[in-house]
This record gives structure tokens, C-alpha cells and sequence, in this order.
């Protein structure tokens, strides 16, 4: 109908006034106030953070994430020990993918963020991209399993764990002895429990698997509901965070304190870490993800490697027993994932009996190579599980390269 046939208005009928911009800004303002709350309210009953930090998540770095978790802090001592350093050459072309490269160019198509390498004790090449340094802590990712793993050596030593030990025995309030009752300590350490948690980081599944775990807000909750088994434990070797996280709650449990703290008194203090670490917690003074999330500076993971290529000394002080280090070294009955692993520590498939490697999602390594007295260390922001087969490649080359030299 066009407005010159319009009829005229009926005095009878009510008008329809159309909202001022004023109105119609508030109407909008109370629907994403109401939006808003709902996604709010959302998160609290899903038990996971809040949606401001779940939507940084989704876009920031995986570099960047450490700020956004609570934590607790990882205390270092007041005198850090000394990483000598001494000029040192690495090779600047590498094996990438069939092809010889320059080295910069696969730190670059890696989205590394530092590269390290330590020989025979000094650090002979150090590389950060621009905007970080020396003091920048770096999220460890599942590094941190393999800093666990130390722990849990440590705490075998002392006689407060044996591998034998059920998880039941250890923490009888996850109830479930069905699926508890069946899991030792040794099942943990060796990716064999069989819970079926899946290795998820699909972020279009945030809440499936591994990725719940991380957001979860009750981490102990989350475990005890999810006492399934995917397989009998000891059986196979599958790659599951659960594992850690259940190893790291029965540390916590046995020294009846927080993990950051037996880390800082066990590992950081007597291996003269530079700065304090911080160990991202479930919630505000919750509980440490035990399977991630410690994040520490470059030269710190340096001095980890360090640790384990000196056979668990630092100093000349022993701070993991030296049957530990060979425990990590030797290769478990059951591969994981088809790659040989031992107490939460990598094998590379082919590779040196004498290197071993912490590996962690997008791309961060500790690289230990006791034969070459070789430590690499590189963090990165890469893919989830990407290039890891060709990364070592490029570090076991370096390390046989530094080991040629005529002054090794």
C-alpha cells in the first residue's frame, strides 16, 4: 500500500509508537544484559571459568594463557645457582622434512618463542623472540608431567610411594574402587591406567576429555566422576592426562601439602631455579593442574634438563635418586602411542638410548641427551601435536653434531 492510499488515521484505533533511539539502546543493553547472564550463569553451573576468560582462551597464544588461571607461586631460592654460559657454535642448517634448512627458518615455520642449547653444563647458544627475555615465565604445558614424574622419584626414594600402591589405598575419597582398586602408581607413571578421559583439544569440544579437565573448576571432582575404564589397566600404553592429575593429587595427599610447594622445596630451591615458578590451580586456592600449566622462565626448564642429564644432581647436591634417572631412561614393557615412554618421559622412536625428552602441546621440549651432554630447550606457540617426530629429528642432530666436535 503507498502512502497516498493509506487511510486516513483511526481516532478509535491505538497507535503503535516505534522506540526512540534511547529506548531501543536500552532495549539492547537489557538483552545482552540478559545474554550475558545467562552465559554467566552458564559457566557456574558448568563449573568452569568465567566468559570473559573463556572467550581470551579461545584467541590469545597458547604462550599467553598462564594469567589468565590462578596459581600458586613455585618459590625459588634467595641465591639462584649459576647456568655458566661459554661461546659455543650450533649448526646453523638442519634436517627439516626431508630437506636441509637453515635453523632459523624452522624456529620461525615452529612459531618458537625461545631456543636453548646447553653443553656439557654451559649454555652455549640462547635465542628468544623479540618482547621476551631471560625473565619471562613460559607455560610448561605437559612438561610438567615429566617434572611430576621427578617428584613422584623423589618421593619413592623416602619411602612414602611404591610403584605397587592402588590409587584407592592413596585417595579413598574418589570412592570408586571398582576402577581405582585396579590402578597402581606404576600404571600412572607409564600412560597405562586405562581411563577412558580422551586426549581432547578440539576446541570446538571444550568440555570433552583433557580440555574439561583444564577448565573444570574441581579438578578432584572431575576426576571421581569420571572413573570409567577404557581398557584394563596395565594392558596398554594410551596417552592420558588423568593420569598425571591423579599422580599429582596423591603427592599433594602423602606430603599433606600443595604440589608448588613440595616442587619449590624438592626441585626448585636445590637446583638454584633463577625466579619463582607459578603452578595455574583449578580455582583460587584450589588445586594445581598437575598435567600442565607450570610456567617458568627458559633458563629454569634449562636447568630441569640439566638435572636429569647429570644424573639427578645439581651442584654436586643429588636431588632425584640416581635409579630414578635410569627408571626414566629405560623404556616401559608398553609403548604409548606407539612411541616408547617411561615414567612420564618420551623415547623418540629410533632414537639415542641415551636421549629422552618432556614434551609438551604447541611445541615446548625439554631435549636430554646424556651421552652428548646435550640439553635443548625450545617453547613455542605451534600446532596442538604438530611436527613433533620432526623437531626432535632437528635436535638429536645438533646434539650429534656438538658431540663431534674435537673438544667433546
Amino acid at each position: 500500500m503507498t502512502a497516498s492510499s493509506a487511510p486516513p488515521d483511526d481516532p478509535a484505533r491505538p497507535r503503535r509508537s516505534r522506540p526512540s533511539g534511547r529506548r531501543r539502546a536500552t532495549i539492547a543493553a537489557a538483552g545482552t544484559a540478559v545474554i550475558a547472564g545467562c552465559a554467566w550463569a552458564a559457566c557456574a553451573l558448568l563449573n568452569v571459568p568465567d566468559p570473559v576468560t573463556l572467550a581470551a582462551l579461545a584467541v590469545i597464544e597458547p604462550s599467553s594463557v598462564g594469567p589468565w588461571f590462578p596459581s600458586r607461586v613455585v618459590k625459588a631460592p634467595d641465591q639462584p645457582r649459576d647456568l655458566p654460559s661459554r661461546p659455543g657454535t650450533i649448526r646453523e642448517r638442519v634436517p627439516w622434512k626431508g630437506r636441509t634448512v637453515p635453523l632459523m627458518d624452522v624456529l620461525a615455520a615452529t612459531h618458537t618463542n625461545a631456543f636453548l642449547v646447553v653443553q656439557d653444563g654451559a649454555l652455549i647458544h640462547e635465542w628468544q623472540r623479540p618482547g621476551t627475555g631471560p625473565a619471562t615465565l613460559f607455560p610448561s604445558w605437559s612438561v610438567a608431567k615429566s617434572i611430576v614424574s621427578l617428584l613422584v622419584g623423589a618421593a619413592v626414594a623416602r619411602g612414602q610411594l611404591a610403584e605397587t600402591d592402588r590409587v584407592s589405598a592413596l585417595l579413598p575419597e574418589l570412592k570408586n574402587a571398582a576402577v581405582f582398586g585396579q590402578i597402581t602408581v606404576r600404571n600412572l607413571l607409564d600412560m597405562a591406567s586405562g581411563i577412558a578421559v580422551p586426549e581432547n583439544y578440539d576446541p570446538r569440544r571444550p568440555l570433552t576429555g583433557t580440555a574439561g579437565m583444564y577448565l573444570t573448576r574441581d579438578i578432584a571432582g572431575f576426576v571421581r566422576d569420571h572413573a570409567h575404564l577404557a581398557f584394563k589397566p596395565g594392558s596398554q600404553g594410551r596417552y592420558r592426562s588423568i593420569d598425571t592429575e591423579l599422580l599429582g593429587l596423591i603427592l599433594a595427599r602423602t606430603e599433606g601439602r600443595p604440589l608448588a610447594d613440595i616442587l619449590s622445596e624438592r626441585i626448585w630451591k636445590p637446583m638454584g631455579a633463577q625466579a619463582d615458578a607459578t603452578w595455574n590451580l583449578d580455582r583460587p586456592g584450589g588445586v594445581e593442574k598437575a598435567f600442565c600449566c607450570l610456567n617458568a622462565t627458559a633458563r629454569d626448564f634449562a636447568r630441569l634438563g640439566l638435572l636429569v642429564a647429570d644424573q639427578g644432581r645439581a651442584g654436586g647436591n643429588r636431588i632425584i635418586p640416581a635409579r630414578w634417572i635410569e627408571r626414566i631412561m629405560t623404556p616401559a614393557r608398553r609403548a604409548v602411542d606407539g612411541w616408547p615412554y617411561s615414567a612420564q618421559w618420551w623415547h623418540a622412536p629410533g632414537g639415542d638410548d641415551d636421549d629422552v625428552s618432556a614434551i609438551g602441546v604447541y611445541g615446548q621440549y625439554v631435549y636430554i641427551n646424556r651421552r652428548t651432554g646435550t640439553v635443548i630447550v625450545k617453547l613455542s606457540d605451534h600446532g596442538a601435536e604438530q611436527d613433533e617426530r620432526d623437531t626432535l629429528a632437528v635436535m638429536q642432530a645438533i646434539a650429534a653434531d656438538l658431540a663431534a666436535e674435537p673438544s667433546h
